[in-house]
């Protein structure tokens, strides 16, 4: 009898152990990879989430320092491998894999929620030569100036609303031995977010919509003129600004020892974190007179796309629809404090809110929107060449002709 019962629960458990077994063997694994390694915790809280409702499928995220991701994936696709699921750059970075056919098309048909977006979010997203989307966007960030309301209510100064007011606030805060602005230039790619974040509204919708017509160049007095007054402004960044780097420049704000950052949205999450006390405020660049629209410099900062080769195509697009869900941009916003392209999502923080609201008057992010597709990229030229003008190496009117001879070399418009 004994015996009999011995065999009886070690039949039952074979059972248990043999369905389990077969339970995990037809569970689909996907890989997703990232640049973004800050975000990791939030990833794998997101995947619990998404396999709650997807038991059969699992998903291993795995993120690479952004220096190396781009030549990392690259090299993996190439191979023919790579992951299921990629966390993709837009505009020009993602032609470089989306053009020799690394990634799969997508529509409203394959991922309805794509509908969820804005023309422009998708549009960062398509490939040119065929239109095609081939990822769904992720973020959208603003280039804006940030600032430490303690110190502005110490200081007894209001955020500006015209470019005069700013050189009067900067004036105020200097004669209270308190550094205007944390900005240093001697990371290039930070004077491109400089100029979006200070100059957008003196330049204008108008200015951008004659640049991409062909009816303007950037040798056009509106774009000289406001090189110049980001020239004057630039007494008020970090003493010896020119030697100043980008981790010491977030340092220098973070520490409580400046009274502005003129960069992107994404620094807000950051400064928080290295500084839970900061009393932070933003506000959209300065106009030239009072009236003029004013305006932050927006763009989509990739997406997630599907692997042309994976073999488990449908788990891949059902994470992808996942990831292009509100639910899934309330809790991204929310929780990172970077905005969601996505429509509908709930909005909890108040400073997360404002810069929501500043991303609807927006201009593009000029170079890397429109000419970051081939070389010598704008953001390049625009990088270097201010970074000389902001050393004395050049005026605004050598900047802005450098700038121009760089991408007229492809763009036909400029060739007359």
């Amino acid at each position: 009898m004994k015996l009999t019962r011995r065999i009886v629960m070690g039949a039952a458990a074979a059972c248990l152990l043999f369905s389990g077994t077969a339970a995990m063997a037809q569970q689909t694994e996907l890989t997703f990879w990232s640049w973004r390694q800050e975000d990791k915790a939030f990833y794998q809280d997101i995947i619990k989430k998404f396999q709650e409702k997807n038991p059969d499928i699992s998903v291993k995220f795995e993120a690479f320092a952004p220096e190396n991701y781009q030549t990392i994936l690259s090299t993996a696709l190439a191979a023919g491998r790579g992951p299921d699921v990629i966390q993709v750059r837009a505009y020009g970075n993602l032609e470089t894999i989306a053009a020799p056919g690394y990634l799969l098309p997508i529509d409203k048909q394959t991922v309805p929620e794509l509908a969820n977006f804005p023309d422009a979010a998708l549009a960062a997203e398509t490939l040119r030569a065929d239109g095609k989307i081939y990822a769904v966007p992720f973020a959208t960030q603003t280039m804006l100036v940030i600032y430490n309301n303690k110190i502005f209510k110490d200081a007894g100064v209001q955020p500006p609303q015209t470019w005069d007011d700013l050189v009067k606030v900067s004036q105020t805060l200097k004669s209270k031995n308190v550094t205007p602005f944390a900005n240093g230039t001697a990371t290039a790619w930070q004077n491109e977010t400089i100029v979006g974040a200070l100059l957008s509204s003196m330049l204008g919708k108008d200015f951008e919509a004659d640049i991409v017509a062909g009816k303007a160049d950037f040798t056009d007095p509106r774009f000289v003129n406001a090189l110049a007054k980001l020239k004057d402004i630039s007494q008020y960044f970090a003493p010896n600004f020119t030697g100043v780097d980008y981790p010491s420049s977030q340092q220098l704000f973070v520490a409580g020892r400046a009274g502005m950052f003129a960069g992107g949205s994404f620094e807000v999450a950051n400064f928080k974190k290295q500084n839970p006390s900061l009393d932070l405020g933003v506000f959209a660049s300065p106009v030239q007179k009072a009236g003029d629209e004013r305006l932050v410099a927006r763009f989509y900062d990739g997406g997630y796309a599907v692997n042309a080769k994976t073999d488990k195509k449908d788990a891949a697009i059902k994470f992808v629809r996942f990831l292009a869900t509100p639910e899934y941009g309330t809790l991204f916003t929310n929780q990172l404090k970077n905005i969601s392209p996505i429509k509908g999502i709930k909005v909890e923080d108040p400073l997360t809110q404002e810069m929501t609201k500043l991303a609807d008057g927006a201009m593009s992010y000029l170079m890397l929107v429109h000419f970051r597709y081939q070389e010598p990229s704008g953001s390049v030229l625009l990088q270097s060449n201010v970074q000389k003008m902001l050393a004395g190496q050049q005026t605004p009117e050598q900047a802005a002709a450098e700038i121009n001879k760089g991408i007229a070399t492809y763009y036909k418009p400029f060739q007359k």
